[in-house]
C-alpha cells in the first residue's frame, strides 16, 4: 500500500437512523450539468471503458463523472447549503442531493456500520481463526466476509439497495467506501482479489442505474480501475501522503481530493490544484454552523 492509511470518514447518520434535515428538491442530473458547462466537456464526458457487467445480460447506462477541477464540498457529517460556487457535493445515501449540482452518494460498502451487525447475515461478517468477528478498530465496524462468490452476491444485494436509493433520489454518482478493508483483515483471509470482485459487482449495478462510480482511496488498486469499472476517484489526504500522482496516473484529472490539515492542503494545491478538485475539511466533516466546521480551498490559503 502506498503511504499511510487514510482516515475514511463516516457520516453521522446512517441508513437505519433519522435522515438529514434539508429542504427537498429535485436535482439536475449529470447530463444536464454537462450540457450547461461545455467548457468542461472533457471532464463531463464519460470515458469509454470495458463494462464488467457486459456478460450478465444487464445494460450499462451512459454515465458522467464529475466535471474536472470543479469546486466541491464533502458533506458526510451532515448536509447543509453548499457554499457559493460549489458544483459538486458528496453526501451520505440517507441524505437528499443538492439541487442543481453534481451529487455523489456515499455508501459504506465493505464494512457494517457501527453496532449494525444484526442487519447482516451472521456468515457475512468476517471472523478470525478463533471465531471472533474482525473489526476496523478505528471506527468499530465489522468487516464483511467477501471470500466466496455467494457471499459477495448476497452482500452486493444489500449494498445495491442503497445504490438504488441513490439513483432514485437523483444522485449522479456513488462513492463505495472501505475498498481497502482487506488490508485490515487477518492475513490469509480477505485479499485484493476479493475486494476487486465485490466492487465490480457494485459498479456493474450502479452503471445499470446510470450512476458513475468512484474509487475511494486504495492507491495500490488504481491500476485496476478499468477492469473494475471505476469512473473517477475520491481520495483522502493524497497531498499529505504524496499519493495524488498515483491516482492521476490512472484517473487523469477525474479526482476529488479531501485534505484534513494545512500541510496536506498546501501540497495538494501546489502540485495538483490547477488540475483536480481539492478541498480541506475538518476531521469530523461537521456541517456549516456547527462547532469545529472548517472548509478551505486552494484560493483560501
Amino acid at each position: 500500500m502506498i503511504g499511510a492509511r487514510h482516515p475514511a470518514h463516516r457520516p453521522r447518520e446512517y441508513a437505519d437512523m433519522r435522515p438529514y434535515r434539508i429542504p427537498p428538491g429535485r436535482p439536475t442530473r449529470a447530463l444536464a450539468l454537462c450540457a450547461a458547462a461545455l467548457v468542461l466537456v472533457a471532464g463531463c464526458a464519460s470515458e469509454p471503458s470495458r463494462d464488467p457487467g457486459s456478460g450478465d445480460g444487464g445494460t450499462r447506462q451512459p454515465v458522467a463523472p464529475p466535471p474536472v477541477g470543479a469546486p466541491f464540498d464533502y458533506q458526510l457529517g451532515g448536509a447543509y447549503p453548499p457554499p457559493k460556487g460549489v458544483r459538486v457535493v458528496v453526501r451520505d445515501h440517507t441524505a437528499s442531493p443538492a439541487r442543481g449540482l453534481y451529487n455523489v452518494c456515499y455508501v459504506n460498502a465493505f464494512q457494517a456500520q457501527p453496532h449494525a451487525e444484526r442487519d447482516w447475515d451472521a456468515d457475512l461478517l468476517l471472523r478470525d481463526g478463533k471465531g471472533r468477528r474482525v473489526y476496523d478498530t478505528d471506527w468499530d465496524e465489522a468487516l464483511l466476509d467477501l471470500r466466496t462468490a455467494d457471499r459477495r452476491d448476497r452482500a452486493a444485494r444489500k449494498v445495491n439497495a442503497w445504490i438504488d436509493r441513490c439513483a432514485d433520489k437523483g444522485f449522479d454518482a456513488v462513492e463505495p467506501d472501505n475498498y481497502d478493508s482487506y488490508t485490515r483483515a487477518p492475513k490469509g483471509t480477505l485479499t485484493a482479489r476479493h475486494a476487486r470482485s465485490f466492487l465490480t459487482l457494485l459498479a456493474r449495478h450502479a452503471h445499470r442505474r446510470g450512476l458513475a462510480v468512484a474509487q475511494k482511496n486504495t492507491a495500490e488498486l488504481a491500476p485496476d480501475r478499468e477492469r473494475v469499472g471505476l469512473d473517477f476517484a475520491v481520495v483522502e489526504e493524497c497531498g499529505r501522503h504524496h499519493e495524488c500522482g498515483a491516482f492521476t496516473r490512472w484517473f487523469g484529472r477525474r479526482l476529488l481530493v479531501v485534505e484534513y490539515d494545512r500541510r496536506g492542503l498546501r501540497v495538494a494545491c501546489r502540485d495538483w490544484g490547477d488540475r483536480v478538485s481539492v478541498v480541506r475539511r475538518d476531521l469530523d466533516v461537521a456541517p456549516a454552523g456547527e462547532s469545529g466546521h472548517l472548509r478551505q480551498t486552494c484560493r483560501d490559503r
